[in-house]
C-alpha cells in the first residue's frame, strides 16, 4: 500500500542532509507509489551513501588529492602531440597538457576549439562548411599564386576562381583589403580575369621584395590565429574542430552555438565566461587528459584542484607564482621552491610561523597537527593541600 505524500515529506525532513539532497530527494519520491518498508530502505541507503562520501573530520585532503593525482601522473606518457581522432588536428596530451593545466598556462600549446553549430547549421554539411570559412584565417597563398615582375617592379596576384568561389569571396574586396593593409596602388586589368597588379609608390628593389613578404600576413577572411579548421561528424550533428584558439569572436559568427562551444585554453575561458567557466574548463580538461590515458582519478580530487586555483576569483597555477608562492607558513614556501630567498625574506620583514600546517611541522620534528596529533589532553592540575 502506498504511503502518503505527507508522511513522505515529515519522513524525509528529518534527515541529516542537506537542503539541495532533500530537494532531489523530495522530488524523485513524490508520485511514485512506493511501501513504507521500500521508503525506509530508500532513505537509509542514501543516508549510508551521503555518510560514506562525507570527509572525515581532519582528513588531509589535500595530501589525498595531491597523492591521487601525482601516482597516476608517473605512469603518463611523455608524448607532446597525438592525433585524438580528428584528422590534422595535433592536440598536446599527457604528462606535458596535465603540466599545462596546473601550470595555469596563458597560451597552451597546441591552442584548440571545439565550435558546436545550431539547428540548422549543425545537419548541414554545406552550411557548416561556410561557417568553416568564416572562421579559418584566409590569406592569400589560400587563393592566389604571387609572382614578383621585377622587370616592371610589380607583384602580380593571380586568383584562383573557384576557391574565391568556394570561399564566398569577391577580388573588388580583397583588393579593398589589400589596398588598406599595403597603402599602396592595386589595379585590376581587363584583358586578364581575376587578375590584380600592385604596383609601389616609387620603383624600389628594396620596397617591391617587402611588399611581397607583407601581404602573406594579411588576413583577407575569418579570424586571424585560426589556421585551420576541421569539420567531422559526430552522430548526426557536424562540429568544427580549430587549430587556434579566438573564442570570444568566434560566438560573434552567424550559426555557432555559443553554449556548447569550448577552447582548451583555460585563461581565455576566463576572460570570455568569468571564473566559474574557468572551474569547470579545469575539471573538464584534467579529466579529459587523463582518461585519454586510461587513467581514473576521482572527479572530488580534481574538483579540489580546481576549488584552490580559482578560489580568489582568478585562474592561479599551483607554483611559487601562485598558490605555493603564497603559502601564510614560511616553512612551507621554502619547501617549495627557492628555499634560501624565502627565508631570507622572511627574517628581515620579522615574520613569525605558528606552524599549523603539514609540511612545517615536518621541518621542525614535531607532530603535525593532523589525526592523533589534533588531539590534546585536558586535565585540571592536581589541588595539594
Amino acid at each position: 500500500m502506498a504511503i502518503s505524500e505527507a508522511t513522505i515529506e515529515s519522513m524525509i525532513k528529518d534527515l541529516p542532509l542537506p537542503k539541495n539532497i532533500l530537494d532531489t530527494l523530495r522530488k524523485d519520491t513524490f508520485g511514485v507509489g512506493v511501501s513504507k518498508k521500500e521508503m525506509e530502505e530508500i532513505i537509509l541507503r542514501v543516508v549510508e551513501s551521503y555518510e560514506y562520501a562525507c570527509v572525515e573530520p581532519c582528513e588531509a585532503v589535500g595530501v589525498v588529492s595531491a597523492q591521487s593525482i601525482g601516482e597516476p601522473g608517473t605512469q603518463m606518457t611523455m608524448r607532446t602531440f597525438h592525433y585524438a581522432g580528428v584528422a590534422e588536428i595535433n592536440v598536446t596530451l599527457g604528462l606535458p597538457r596535465l603540466i599545462e593545466i596546473v601550470d595555469a598556462r596563458k597560451s597552451p600549446s597546441t591552442p584548440m576549439m571545439t565550435v558546436a553549430l545550431d539547428e540548422g547549421y549543425s545537419t548541414d554539411r554545406d552550411k557548416a562548411r561556410a561557417v568553416a570559412w568564416e572562421i579559418e584565417a584566409t590569406h592569400i597563398e589560400h587563393l592566389a599564386d604571387v609572382t614578383t615582375d621585377l622587370a616592371n617592379m610589380q607583384l602580380i596576384i593571380d586568383l584562383n576562381g573557384k576557391i574565391l568561389t568556394q570561399r564566398n569571396m569577391h577580388i573588388d574586396d580583397i583588393a579593398e583589403k589589400l589596398r588598406d593593409e599595403l597603402k599602396v596602388n592595386i589595379t585590376s586589368p581587363d584583358a586578364v580575369e581575376n587578375q590584380l597588379i600592385i604596383t609601389p609608390d616609387e620603383p624600389s628593389y628594396r620596397l617591391l621584395l617587402q611588399l611581397a613578404k607583407n601581404i602573406h600576413t594579411i588576413t583577407l577572411k575569418g579570424i586571424e590565429g585560426i589556421a585551420r579548421v576541421v569539420i567531422r561528424k559526430d552522430g548526426d550533428e557536424y562540429t568544427l574542430f580549430t587549430e587556434g584558439s579566438a573564442l570570444k569572436d568566434v560566438l560573434y559568427i552567424e550559426g555557432v552555438d555559443a553554449t556548447r562551444t569550448h577552447t582548451n585554453n583555460i585563461v581565455e575561458t576566463y576572460d570570455v565566461f568569468g571564473i566559474e567557466a574557468a572551474r569547470n574548463s579545469i575539471i573538464k580538461e584534467a579529466i579529459d587528459t587523463l582518461n585519454e590515458q586510461g587513467l581514473s582519478v576521482d572527479i572530488r580530487h580534481i574538483m579540489l584542484v580546481s576549488d584552490i586555483m580559482t578560489c580568489d576569483g582568478a585562474v592561479k597555477q599551483i607554483g611559487r607564482h601562485g598558490i605555493s608562492g603564497e603559502k601564510a607558513s614560511v616553512f612551507a614556501r621554502a619547501a617549495f621552491e627557492v628555499t634560501v630567498n624565502h627565508l631570507l625574506d622572511a627574517g628581515m620583514r620579522g615574520d613569525v610561523d605558528n606552524l599549523n600546517g603539514v609540511t612545517e611541522n615536518i621541518i621542525v620534528g614535531q607532530p603535525i597537527k593532523l589525526g592523533t596529533g589534533d588531539v590534546h589532553l585536558v586535565a585540571k592540575r592536581p589541588v595539594i593541600e
